[in-house]
């Protein structure tokens, strides 16, 4: 198993900038904002000696209510899971208070603690160093993580003690071709993250009675009845006009690519609010991607009859174009309807990556043509001859032919449905793109043939 390091310190003194040069990404959301990171975000890094997994937390301030107190607890939930902790502190800006008490906490965990001086580019490091020797937690590492500067010493240091990984141990993490890529998408408060936190039956990430809570786009891996998963909890993404602040741009930047990374989207709708103008701009986002979905409408048990038959009767109307996607009424909040979700997640992600042969596919366009004809143009017919599979997530069907420019989009659609139906593709779209085919009649240079004028 990889050893898990926890990184901690005061809002503001570089942990997700610390966080994405250790993974070699930019998973974590950076800006000159105190407070920007809010849930755990983990990640899987190597420099040093050996690979690990990392995991950015909030910054810890004396609140213990409030949002603030919901921070503090999911840093405790990080530093119990730790190996290893780094506890980032602020070159430029000193020694601080709240330094001092974070130090006191740490110094009661039992654990291996590395203090991390950050921020000491152009500096010199003895000087700049000097005072945080009073925590009493070691000798201090300068680094400068926007920079790269320091990290790998820091790495040796705090990874060269610990215990080195049974190579069969580490075998035993699922491979990424059988892991399902789930994203949780959907509007401000909705429940997305107590969807998750239902998923995974413990509080991984904030649910908090305020819009906006989640920030970052999360991934968390988990598994259930055999299958491996990993869980991408997004920011809820509103229309553009509303989204002001940097950091809410941000978030919803990271939400759209959690879609384009994901190979199954979970669309969380609110029973009470109805479909609104951002859901149908987020499904818009989606379909292009071409993910496959699973829709999901929550808080469920809040509605009486009347008003749950009245939703039906919305949702039938304003969704009949997603047929081919399951939908489930739940309550994240109570768990009600919530094991069905993963079924129709495996569903989808078998029916956007599966493999079709050409030949079946060649049959079932010869069987749709007998049922419904492309219609005339100008007195001739469009010839559609055989398909083949161009593609996977979503599924791409290419059909060859004759003056295919002319096929109607209503023609398109109808070929799409009747694949979907035939090969039982249900959860994700189906593509159909035409390629124009040889004309047989054109007429053919003698093989061999060189051209005019032409010697050797």
């Amino acid at each position: 198993m990889l050893p898990l390091i926890a990184l901690v310190g005061r809002p503001n003194v570089g942990k997700s900038t610390l966080f994405n040069c250790l993974t070699r990404s930019r998973d974590a959301l950076v800006a000159d904002v105190p407070g920007l990171t809010r849930d755990r975000q983990y990640g899987i890094g190597q420099v040093g000696p050996r690979p690990y997994l990392v995991v950015d937390t909030g910054g810890l301030t004396r609140a213990e209510e409030g949002l603030e107190g919901l921070v503090a607890r999911q840093v405790r939930q990080a530093l119990e899971e730790a190996d290893v902790v780094l506890f980032l502190v602020d070159g430029r800006a000193g020694l601080s208070a709240d330094d001092e008490e974070i130090a006191v906490r740490l110094r009661r965990l039992g654990k291996p603690v590395y203090l991390v001086v950050n921020k000491t580019e152009h500096l010199d490091p003895d000087t700049v160093t000097a005072e945080f020797h009073a925590l009493g937690l070691g000798p201090p590492h300068p680094i400068a993580a926007v920079h790269n500067r320091g990290v790998a010493d820091l790495m040796d240091a705090a990874l060269g003690a610990l215990p080195a990984v049974e190579p069969a141990v580490a075998a035993e993490e699922p491979p990424d071709e059988r892991r399902i890529r789930l994203a949780i998408v959907g509007r401000p408060n909705v429940g997305k993250s107590t969807l998750v936190n239902r998923l995974l039956g413990e509080e991984r990430v904030l649910t908090f009675d305020e819009p906006g809570t989640t920030r970052d786009s999360v991934a968390i891996p988990f598994e259930k009845d055999g299958q491996a998963y990993t869980l991408i909890d997004t920011a809820g993404v509103r229309r553009r006009s509303r989204v002001s602040e940097t950091i809410e741009k941000f978030s919803v930047i990271k939400a759209l690519q959690a879609i384009e990374q994901a190979h199954v989207v979970v669309l969380l709708l609110d029973a009470r609010q109805g479909i609104a103008e951002q859901d149908a701009t987020l499904l818009g986002h989606i379909l292009d991607s071409g993910r496959a979905l699973v829709l999901a409408v929550n808080k469920w048990d809040s509605l009486d009859v009347d008003t749950r038959q009245t939703v039906r009767r919305e949702l039938s109307r304003k969704l009949n174009f997603l047929d081919f996607a399951r939908l489930h009424f739940i309550s994240a909040l109570h768990g009600s309807g919530i094991m069905d979700l993963l079924p129709s997640v495996r569903e989808a992600y078998r029916a956007a990556t599966r493999h079709l042969s050409t030949p079946e596919l060649s049959r079932i366009l010869q069987d749709a043509l007998a049922k419904h004809q492309p219609p005339l143009v100008h007195g001739h017919s469009i010839k559609l001859r055989y398909a083949h599979q161009g593609g996977q997530n979503p599924p791409l069907i290419v059909i060859h032919g004759n003056r295919i420019e002319h096929v109607p989009a209503t023609y398109r659609r109808y070929l799409s449905k009747f694949y979907r139906n035939a090969l039982d593709l249900w959860g994700t779209p189906v593509r159909i793109e035409f390629r124009a085919g040889e004309n047989p009649y054109a007429p053919r240079k003698p093989s061999g043939a060189r051209g005019k004028g032409r010697g050797r």
